[in-house]
């Protein structure tokens, strides 16, 4: 009977999180609030894995309170707006580890990089210098990762076993590239906690037609609470 309780409260989170017209205020709100860290780990979870990410931040441990939630949300709300104003960007809420808002940017390797290459190409820099400028520089309390991402398509003379190591090289170049050139912006080192490459990995559509590959072919930078930030937010003293 638990169990089926704890679903039922699981299953009306996501379906009330789900609706488009809610502010992230409004979910980090319901998250934060009495369901505890449990539930919203786990709806962050879900929603997370769904939009076909790999969920960011490292789990707090704790229940982060409803006030608390609340102004992560708003603060959350800032960032996307902001981030929305960045060239060739996607910009999407999701969940952290903690189920608490975060803000995911995807960018499509083509208008970053080159087929192969991971040199960053002039828009890409222009992207890049405008999300350092004004998203990541302004708000020194968010904490960042940014994901590569390949399509299969395999290497002319390698095996498959070969074409997909080669493919997460290449994922983890283009990451560490973009990582680079936004610590090169003055985007502060501690914020960056992680660059990885993960090549085939968490495909977002089907490598089956010449659009999911290209779909498929991304790097994703995901802005999500830092420890500070949810301290300042239990204190009440966040902006």
């Amino acid at each position: 009977m638990k169990k089926m309780k704890f679903g039922a409260v699981v299953m009306a989170a996501l379906i009330i999180l789900s609706g488009c017209g809610m502010s992230n205020t409004a979910k980090g709100g319901l998250i934060g609030g009495g369901a505890g860290a449990g539930i919203g780990a786990l709806v962050g979870n879900l929603i997370g894995r769904n939009a076909g990410g790999t969920l960011a931040g490292a789990a707090i441990g704790a229940a982060v309170g409803t006030g608390a939630g609340l102004l992560i949300g708003k603060k959350m709300d800032k960032m996307k707006k902001a981030a929305e104003q960045v060239q060739n960007a996607q910009v999407e809420t999701v969940k952290d580890a903690n189920g608490l808002d975060a803000v995911k940017m995807t960018f499509d390797s083509g208008i970053l990089f080159n087929s192969g290459k991971a040199t960053l190409s002039g828009t890409a820099m222009n992207s890049l210098k405008d999300f350092a400028t004004n998203v990541l520089i302004p708000n020194p309390d968010c904490d960042v990762s940014i994901q590569g991402y390949t399509d299969n398509t395999g290497f002319k003379g390698s095996t498959v076993e070969e074409s997909i190591q080669k493919n997460i090289t290449l994922s983890q170049q283009r990451a560490d590239a973009v990582k680079s050139y936004i610590l090169a912006q003055g985007a502060a080192p501690s914020q960056i906690k992680s660059s990885v490459g993960f090549g085939e990995n968490n495909p977002v559509a089907s490598n089956e037609t010449a659009e999911g590959r290209q779909q498929n072919r991304r790097v994703e930078v995901y802005l999500y609470a830092s420890e500070s930030m949810i301290q300042a937010a239990e204190a009440g003293t966040l902006q």
